[in-house]
């Protein structure tokens, strides 16, 4: 996911050679992730059984969702593949629809429930990140499936809409423990920063369904609606984003945690790269050119964050074999 959209980024605002390194970097570890997955799901059947019907885990299921849609955009943005794309977003439509229905039913009949200070956190924002991301996806790919292209633009709309409803339930509840229950260091993870990136994913699908406005009556139709609501996300994920680094300061600066590399802290890169992309694009979908300056600077910050992360997971890797 952080990998995909930081290429995504960087082909917007021209670095044709990043991006494609980042692609090619982005193609093996989705490789890589799926062989380490069904491997763990062979060996350790249990362990990932305990981890579907786990509250505080269960979210992170939907992680192989987003992740298959962003690779999906970077083949329709850095490096044209539609076919490859269109089966991408096949792919992964199929494993969103089997794991909102599946991970929220099992959740909510589940008898013994932990405590919202336990189990809930910005990773439960993953859910609506999926979301979005089949949508942003479909929109890409409808022209590839001639018989079924307005269904699907449809049913991107509507996943937008559901990933909007989604965030303000999840969300509710998120800002509720944050505000009104106590919160100590280690409860302010990096998946946190998901809090903005699952609203400036929203505003991305958004505007992906503004520029195909002109395709479809409906959406045509729904024009004023479609720009009041991409912008509001928009906005909404740029409130967060000083409050989620005050947070930083707070966690680290004040109360000297100290900064190392963890798995979490990829859930602050696909953030920075995303609001990114959603920007760039906004900034042309509103005629507003002044947007374009935020995403210039955003861009060296998802870089900077990737890099740094990426240079994190070398060093613990190596530790290890060490």
């Amino acid at each position: 996911m952080a990998t995909g959209i930081v290429s995504v980024a960087a082909q917007l605002l021209v670095m044709p050679v990043v991006a494609r390194a980042l692609l090619v970097v982005n193609a093996v570890a989705y490789a890589v992730l799926w062989i380490l997955t069904l491997a763990r799901a062979a060996l350790h059947p249990h362990a990932v059984a305990r981890d579907f019907v786990s509250h505080a885990r269960a979210p992170g299921f939907f992680t192989v969702v987003a992740g298959t849609c962003v690779l999906g955009v970077q083949l329709v943005v850095v490096r044209p593949w539609p076919a490859a794309a269109a089966a991408l977003w096949v792919f992964a439509a199929g494993l969103y629809v089997a794991l909102i229905y599946t991970i929220f039913f099992v959740l909510i009949v589940r008898r013994e429930k932990p405590a919202l200070t336990r189990a809930l956190g910005g990773g439960w924002l993953i859910a609506i990140v999926a979301t979005e991301a089949v949508s942003i996806l479909g929109a890409h790919v409808h022209a590839s499936f001639p018989v079924a292209g307005r269904a699907i633009l449809f049913a991107a709309l509507c996943l937008w809409l559901l990933g909007g409803i989604l965030y303000v339930w999840i969300m509710g509840f998120i800002f509720h423990r944050m505000l009104f229950l106590p919160m100590e260091p280690a409860d302010m993870q990096p998946t946190h920063w998901v809090d903005a990136g699952a609203v400036a994913i929203s505003t991305l699908a958004g505007v992906t369904l503004m520029e195909n406005a002109a395709l479809d009556p409906l959406l045509g139709r729904l024009a004023p609606l479609l720009e009041g609501l991409t912008l509001l996300f928009w906005v909404t994920a740029t409130w967060w984003i000083p409050m989620l680094v005050l947070f930083g300061l707070w966690r680290h600066g004040l109360r000297r945690v100290p900064l190392r590399y963890e798995v979490e802290l990829w859930s602050l890169v696909f953030p920075l790269g995303m609001y990114t992309v959603c920007s760039f694009e906004l900034a042309a979908a509103i005629e507003m050119p002044a947007l374009h300056a935020i995403a210039g600077v955003f861009v060296y910050a998802a870089l900077g964050a990737w890099t740094a992360t990426f240079a994190g997971l070398i060093r613990t890797l190596l530790g290890r074999r060490a």
